[in-house]
């Protein structure tokens, strides 16, 4: 009888018969595109799913108390699932590649190929204010991984598949192979050559394309405008890239603070619970920060502007467009305190959706306070679109990957110039202040809490041996 283990031999031996390791790799690398890009549709339906179940009795036109409780139960159940099923911190995934490819240390475990998954299900689908990115990511890393480690390919080769099946998380999760692509090259910053280029895109290109044809070969963000980026309005994209800089520092800055308040809890449950209210009352406040926030966010560039105060205790006011304003500049200030309280205080999420949900929010801000103040007529709907490459470029230091996402997430790339002014202004900007990346800062620390903990044990044992010495 034909064992799984003999099985493999049998495909070892075919495969070094008639294959190179590297046309082998390729044909593993669209393994990977595929299982990845099921992986992202997956974690987007159970999202929604669990999204829908709770929120589904929400009353349009009044606030619901109800999100005073979700949030912080989705915190806290991620909690017990991180701690007590699968025993390990999933947090950070994308720090944890980047710490993983920095030490060599291209060998996953089995169980990061579903467990981020099933928590970021928990944390995003209860309202936890972050994105789905980072534990994707995480997950085809594994993927690649463990499928290179199943078939015996060398370090070298694993740490390709392990690079392309990150890549391959986020070109899935964002339906953008090109978005994906650049995470890899510009985010974890993979030592790249002329064949590692073309596995990674092949990766990345089929994880797309089988996360759109799953989904019903739709974006996640349809952008309706079709008439072109109109070049009277350049100034004004230079001053909106510019904006989106200075917020971008402050979004950092709020993270960053944030995370150290939150690192101040040694009690993971206290931590649980600080973080969890933290989310439940802003997002009460700002409904529209419940989970990933793609809906709100594919309104506002088509110009349905009321979304912002549905099922809040604005929604009914008087006020207007300046109602509108006061609201949406609420949210962008509250944005970074709510993603860090969730990606901080025990959630499994990522960073690079909110950091799109916040540049929604920023540019229509921006747009509709000049029409009002100064009577221009400014397309309010195009300046959100815009100004989501240009804080993403800003907030996570990747201008490359956050024009390429944002244009392919929205299907628009006739609006590829202004995506390209905004996001490179506001790079800039931020390059005047800051030179280290988003994820460097927190690889940074995971690496310091590791050295910690191995210095701690040396410690210890050489305490043990010390006194096995005097006795």
């Amino acid at each position: 009888m034909l064992t799984g283990h003999s099985l493999l031999i049998k495909i070892l031996d075919w495969r070094e018969k008639h294959l190179s390791e590297k046309t082998f790799v390729f044909l593993l690398a669209t393994a990977v595109g595929l299982l990845s890009g099921c992986g992202a549709f997956v974690l987007k339906r159970l999202i929604s799913w669990v999204s829908h179940i709770l929120t589904s009795h929400f009353r349009i036109g009044s606030g619901n108390y109800v999100l005073l409780l979700i949030p912080a139960a989705g915190i806290v159940l991620t909690g017990i699932f991180c701690r007590y099923v699968v025993k390990a911190d999933l947090s950070d995934g994308t720090s944890r590649l980047i710490h993983d490819l920095k030490n060599k240390m291209y060998a996953l475990k089995s169980y990061i190929v579903y467990s981020p998954i099933l928590a970021s299900t928990i944390t995003l689908g209860f309202g936890g204010s972050a994105g789905s990115e980072g534990p994707i990511a995480y997950t085809g890393a594994a993927v690649g991984s463990n499928v290179a480690r199943l078939f015996r390919l060398s370090p070298q080769m694993m740490m390709i598949m392990l690079g392309c099946g990150a890549g391959a998380g986020i070109a899935g999760i964002f339906k953008s192979p090109l978005g994906g692509a650049l995470f890899t090259l510009e985010v974890l910053r993979m030592p790249m050559s002329t064949f590692s280029v073309l596995v990674l895109l092949v990766t990345s290109i089929t994880a797309a394309m089988t996360a759109y044809l799953l989904s019903g070969c739709t974006v996640d963000i349809p952008f309706s405008h079709h008439a072109g980026f109109d070049i009277d309005t350049l100034p004004y994209v230079i001053l909106l890239g510019i904006f989106c800089g200075f917020y971008s520092l402050y979004y950092s800055y709020m993270i960053k603070k944030v995370a150290k308040l939150l690192r101040c809890v040694g009690n993971s449950w206290i931590k649980n619970l600080i973080g969890g209210v933290m989310i439940s009352a802003l997002v009460f406040l700002f409904p529209p920060l419940y989970g990933e926030g793609y809906g709100t966010v594919g309104k506002i560039i088509n110009d349905n502007f009321s979304t912002i105060l549905n099922d809040s205790i604005f929604f009914g006011h008087s006020g207007g467009m300046w109602l509108l304003i006061f609201v949406a500049g609420g949210i962008a200030l509250a944005k970074c305190v709510a993603t860090s309280a969730t990606n901080n205080g025990g959630g499994v999420s990522g960073n690079f959706a909110p950091s799109l949900f916040a540049g929604c929010i920023v540019g229509f801000f921006f747009a509709a306070l000049l029409n009002e103040v100064f009577g221009l007529h400014l397309p309010v709907g195009e300046f959100a679109f815009y100004a989501m490459a240009g804080v993403m470029a800003g907030a996570i230091r990747a201008p490359l990957m956050a024009i390429f996402l944002t244009c392919e997430m929205g299907a628009a790339y006739s609006y590829f110039f202004p995506l390209v002014v905004t996001a490179s202004v506001s790079f800039g900007i931020v390059r005047l202040f800051t030179a280290d990346s988003f994820f460097s800062r927190h690889a940074d620390r995971h690496n310091g809490l590791i050295s910690i903990i191995k210095r701690h044990k040396m410690e210890s044992a050489g305490g043990i041996h010390q006194q096995k010495g005097s006795d």
